[in-house]
């Protein structure tokens, strides 16, 4: 038996204030490939949910472009590395090269998807040219003082490529081998973000900071001109062409995105997000593709938060907002088909688990670090509860996907959450508190340092770093300590979860190892065999006929563990890079996961 990837839900592009975010399309007009974290994704545009993750750098990714031919990938990261990888195949990486000392911020290919030049920050030199293949220097990027934002490459002979940089001037390079020409240093007066030659190669623009678009002659560098002068009102941090090569497109820190005609020199079509008149950081557009191969003419942009933006002409919005998370996962629940998930930026998404779209939370959300969260049903209307390092615990109406407005501040950090009998229960370093109604009814204090809990019932487990789990009984808001202890770990307690039923409780512990008990009378072991994880458990679930267990570890895999044949495991080995954070079980018997990864995998459980 095995678990079989049956979908992955990506992670959002990772942004930065006053910085390009690139998005690179295919040739079909199919996927777009972006950067976040320390991985490359490749996201199907038609179907969101459908992506594919390259794993392979070790340190964060900062750009991802699609070769000409559509059959490679060239990634970059912040230590100057860039792979080239297979993109139709299995994803295995082809070449792996070392370019500059530091940052590489942008990637161009030739027409032939031969040659490649990668520009960043740099000691030495802010840029190289290289052949796809082998790596061997096909030329050198010189001329500039600061470092390189921005490269395109004239994708017809003879070759033509342009840099843009920190310093303000753009320097046009003839190829091949590609060498300085001519450096372009009238035209802009403050850095310069983006270059783009048009398909055709009869042209190509660059704009920047100093919220300038200019047009030079695709084949000498000469400058044709500037055009929409006043008319962005923020800076220029993207540009993409129009298969035709009739119109471009640009996306800005004004929170517009828009379609130009280089012949009439004027914006022939303007997208706004966010509200009119009221300044929006979070909606700042950061990036934008216009992706080639289509009929339909969708342009997607990419703002602050990470969102990507579907744009289509006749539109005044967004037709489609493809959400996900930046920063690593921290916590997750599943409530009916409601998968929800928290990250340590405090953003909390709720995901259709039938078609993997994720939505944002009305309401007042989570400041920062999500620590924890509980589904429940109170009065008929499922919830969740959900605590975090902000010190409060709050409600989420499950039906209506809003925070509700009744927050309770906790005063200490939280250690995780529990819900039973219509209370909540959230332990500190030295108390369990038990809230009512969304407010504190009452603190008992324990003699240990709890580390996790789960309730089903009147019963409550909580785990302590005393390597115990501590067993109470649950009366209105009142706790009693049953003055049970299960003792089976060798080291502190790290997840727990009651099966459905609430006759079975799963014990992870730090070392890796977890253990089942049946919840009637004397606690007896079902099981202490379940011991494959090699790092802290993180977190546990059962499934509808409790007879698996699927559990997430901080060494990055996902098991499905069997109550009837303990010494066999399903597995999942580095099913989330840098840790699981949650798991769940679908109702269809899938597994989900979750983790530092920020991205969100589906499991089928293959027999």
């Amino acid at each position: 038996m095995s678990l079989l990837s049956d979908a992955i839900w990506a992670a959002s592009p990772t942004t930065t204030r006053g910085q390009p975010t690139i998005l690179s399309s295919d040739p079909k007009g199919e996927r777009v490939a972006y950067a976040s974290g320390k991985s490359i994704f490749l996201r199907s545009i038609d179907e969101p949910a459908v992506s594919k993750q390259y794993t392979q750098h070790t340190a964060q990714t900062t750009v991802a472009r699609f070769a000409p031919s559509g059959f490679y990938v060239a990634s970059g990261d912040v230590s100057g590395a860039v792979k080239v990888w297979d993109c139709a195949g299995e994803g295995a990486t082809k070449g792996d090269y070392h370019i500059i000392a530091g940052r590489i911020n942008d990637i161009a290919w030739d027409g032939d998807s031969q040659r490649i030049i990668a520009v960043g920050e740099g000691k030495e030199r802010f840029g190289h040219c290289i052949t796809a293949d082998s790596g061997n220097s096909v030329g050198e990027i010189s001329g500039h003082s600061s470092q390189i934002n921005t490269v395109s490459i004239r994708q017809q002979r003879p070759l033509r490529a342009v840099t843009g940089s920190d310093d303000t001037s753009l320097v046009f390079y003839h190829g091949a081998p590609f060498k300085f020409n001519t450096s372009l240093r009238a035209q802009h007066n403050r850095f310069v973000f983006g270059t783009a030659f048009a398909p055709d190669g009869s042209v190509f623009a660059s704009v920047g900071a100093d919220k300038k678009i200019w047009l030079y002659d695709g084949r000498t560098g000469e400058a044709k001109g500037q055009i929409g002068d006043g008319v962005h009102t923020g800076s220029i941090f993207g540009v993409s062409w129009a298969k035709d090569s009739k119109k471009f497109v640009t996306a800005s820190a004004d929170q517009t995105v828009r379609i130009w005609d280089p012949e009439a020199g004027k914006a022939i079509q303007t997208w706004r997000m966010g509200e009119e008149g009221v300044p929006s950081i979070p909606d700042q557009q950061v990036g934008v593709v216009w992706p080639t191969g289509r009929s339909d003419g969708l342009i997607i942009s990419i703002d602050l938060e990470g969102n990507l933006n579907y744009l289509v002409d006749g539109s005044p919005k967004p037709t489609k907002v493809v959400r996900g998370h930046q920063k690593n996962i921290t916590a997750a629940a599943i409530s009916g088909s409601t998968f929800y998930t928290g990250s340590y930026e405090g953003r909390v998404l709720a995901w259709d688990v039938s078609t993997g779209f994720a939505e944002k939370l009305d309401g007042e959300p989570h400041s920062n670090y999500v620590a924890g969260f509980t589904a429940s049903e109170s009065k008929g209307e499922a919830e969740v509860f959900s605590v975090g390092w902000d010190d409060t615990l709050r409600s989420i109406s499950v039906p209506n996907k809003l925070f509700k407005g009744n927050i309770a501040s906790l005063n200490f950090q939280p250690k995780g959450v529990a819900a039973a009998s219509g209370v909540v229960l959230v332990p500190s370093s030295d108390t369990i508190s038990v809230f009512a109604d969304g407010q504190k009814a009452t603190s008992f204090p324990v003699k240990y340092a709890p580390t996790s809990i789960a309730a089903s019932g009147s019963t409550v487990a909580v785990g302590g770093d005393d390597k115990l789990v501590h067993i109470y009984a649950l009366s209105g808001t009142e706790l009693k300590d049953t003055e049970i202890a299960l003792r089976r770990a060798t080291s502190p307690i790290s997840a727990l979860s009651f099966s459905k039923s609430g006759d079975k409780l799963a014990v992870g512990a730090s070392n890796g190892k977890i253990f089942a008990f049946e919840t009637s009378g004397d606690w007896k072991i079902i099981t202490d065999r379940w011991s494959a994880h090699t790092a802290r458990v993180t977190a546990l679930a059962w499934d509808e006929s409790e007879e698996f267990a699927a559990s997430g570890s901080l060494d990055t895999s996902v098991f499905v563990w069997s109550i009837k044949e303990p010494g066999k495991r399903i597995k999942a080995l580095n099913a989330h890079k840098d840790g699981v954070a949650g798991v769940a079980w679908e109702s269809s018997g899938k597994v989900i996961s979750t983790g530092g990864d920020a991205t969100v995998k589906v499991w089928k459980v293959q027999g």
